[in-house]
């Protein structure tokens, strides 16, 4: 009985653990991610409707870092912010670059994979993508909104 309580816990601190884990695997490589956006300051200012989303594929400052091919801020149906790499995860290319619409979708126009944004999820939902647009940490600090990885 004691090995199998022991056996138990150790079950649940495993789950536990995995549960935690805030990385994803992803075709895209890893790299730097960093913007930090006054959201006091135009154009940020107005940001702040659920299906918009802002385009990141030039650094606009010295410090700011946009991932492998740049970044899609998105703002879900609940509201909240969303951050994509704009790489798409079949073509594993930076130069080939998702495209949000007004629908709630990101395409590529290359493979014609569709990825869902309406959740906040990213997911694949037609075309011959399997796995999610990379995802970026986003949280909201004092009116400034920070994406990082």
């Amino acid at each position: 009985m004691k090995i199998f309580k022991t056996f138990i816990v150790f079950v649940l601190l495993t789950l536990a653990f995995i549960g935690c884990d805030n990385s994803s695997r992803s075709s895209i490589p890893d790299a730097p991610v960093n913007l930090q956006l006054n959201m006091l300051v135009a154009p940020y200012n107005t940001f702040n409707t659920p299906n918009s989303y802002l385009i990141f594929d030039k650094r606009m400052n010295e410090i700011d870092r946009i991932g492998y091919g740049g970044i899609l801020l998105y703002i879900d149906y609940e509201g909240k912010y969303c951050a994509f790499d704009l790489a798409c995860p079949y073509e594993v290319n930076p130069n080939v670059k998702v495209t949000p619409n007004d629908e709630g979708k990101a395409v590529c126009e290359k493979c014609g994979s569709v990825f869902e944004l309406l959740y906040g999820i990213g997911a694949p939902i037609s075309g011959p993508a399997k796995e999610p647009l990379k995802r970026y940490r986003v949280y909201l600090s004092n009116n400034w909104l920070y994406v990082t990885n």
